[in-house]
């Protein structure tokens, strides 16, 4: 199914990025009814701090960030990827000539798609122009932005029929293997299916998903996700520590992942958990139950338009994640820039709304829900008290990763 701009945009002015890459195919004398154009959103994690990859529960949705690209078949047997602020890459379509790709780049992207589609499909020549407004670092998941893109490309061209959890899966399965970063389903499966949708990882090769309503201006409150400005450079062992710690815990039980541990259990082996495994995996593995249980309560209050009880559960999420999880800064570290902008974001909402923690945590981002009568001076305000931090209003998008007809 097509989408026109008019569905899935909501201010002109993104007509002028796809201007500017339809003038770069044109520009190597392809005509207008060659070009094909699409776009896959960013994502916002709203609740499930840190429970996808313990086959859990999370709740997400799609925001209106996005890559965008332009698309025509060269009738050669490369796919060409140019996306801006990014090295040019020309793959062959046949993935045994791709091996030699260095993971963390654009090139090892287009090298897995072309190895996920390969068994799929007869692949032939792209170019493929790129622009994204998801900014990398930036909490929204620009990496799976561009791999759900890049499978919508090719499931759309070459006439796979997949559905959108199948795309996600496939984008999952290139971050994990050819770009080398290990990641749960939440950001390709938010940012493949649009709006809000929850999702039970217990299966995780079958993982539920319902796709739920959620349009906080309705309710007079306005979504800023809130970059506080730390590097994130030196953070990856921090990252790794907190599924690291889950497993290890996991592994006493002879398990994979604490959805398969039924809590009471957990409970009744605590003294004995407590001589093998750290106080704080323990403390992160309350907060997965916790949390699970939470999205539910979410998922609900959703069902029932009760924006209030939702609001409560956001704030409930934002403290286990700061008490239990642990992810809100690096450990030993006197530098808490995620402290101390959630500290300040608490002192400027004075109990209206809420505010959490955003995705991995230690320096990324966080997620505040801001009464309207306060959005403008919120972002003023935040942004003069920490001139560091960065404050994107956001938007949900119904329209998850789609083929764009401009008209």
């Amino acid at each position: 199914m097509k989408y026109t701009y008019e569905q899935i945009y909501q201010t002109p002015a993104d007509r002028i990025r796809y201007e500017q890459l339809t003038k770069a195919l044109t520009d190597l004398g392809y005509g207008p009814a060659q070009i094909r154009y699409f776009t896959a959103p960013g994502r916002s994690e709203l609740g499930g701090n840190h429970t996808d990859h313990q086959n859990g529960r999370v709740l997400a949705a799609a925001v209106d960030v996005d890559t965008a690209a332009a698309v025509a078949e060269n009738g050669t047997d490369r796919i060409r990827f140019h996306s801006k602020g990014f090295a040019p890459c020309a793959l062959s379509v046949d993935p045994e000539q791709n091996r030699e790709i260095p993971p963390q780049s654009s090139g090892s992207l287009v090298a897995g798609m072309i190895a996920a589609f390969a068994p799929r499909c007869r692949l032939r020549g792209l170019d493929i122009f790129a622009d994204s407004t998801v900014l990398p670092g930036g909490g929204l998941s620009s990496s799976a932005s561009v791999e759900v893109l890049l499978a919508e490309i090719f499931n759309e061209i070459f006439e796979t029929g997949l559905a959108p959890l199948e795309l996600a899966k496939l984008g999952q399965w290139v971050e994990n293997v050819y770009f080398g970063k290990p990641c749960g389903l939440l950001d390709q499966a938010a940012s493949a299916m649009g709006g809000v949708t929850y999702m039970d990882f217990r299966d995780p090769a079958e993982p539920l998903a319902e796709k739920l309503e959620l349009d906080p201006e309705r309710f007079g409150y306005a979504l800023y996700i809130v970059n506080c400005g730390a590097d994130h450079a030196d953070l990856t062992d921090e990252y790794a520590a907190i599924p690291g710690e889950l497993k290890a815990l996991c592994g006493q039980f002879g398990k994979g992942a604490l959805s398969e541990v039924e809590e009471a259990a957990f409970y009744e082996r605590l003294p004995a958990l407590r001589k093998t495994c750290s106080d704080r995996a323990i403390l992160r593995a309350i907060h997965v139950y916790d949390e699970n249980r939470r999205v539910l309560a979410m998922r609900e209050a959703l069902r029932q338009e009760d924006f209030a009880a939702y609001l409560s559960l956001v704030r409930e999420s934002g403290l286990s994640s700061w008490r239990y999880l642990q992810n809100i800064y690096p450990t030993g570290s006197t530098s808490q820039p995620m402290a101390l902008t959630l500290a300040i974001c608490e002192k400027l909402l004075e109990g209206a709304g809420a505010c959490r923690v955003h995705g991995g945590g230690f320096a990324g981002t966080i997620q505040a829900y801001v009464p309207l009568e306060r959005a403008e001076s919120f972002r003023t305000r935040m942004e003069t008290l920490l001139p560091a931090c960065s404050c994107q209003r956001r938007r949900i998008r119904p329209v998850g990763a789609a083929e764009l007809e401009l008209g």
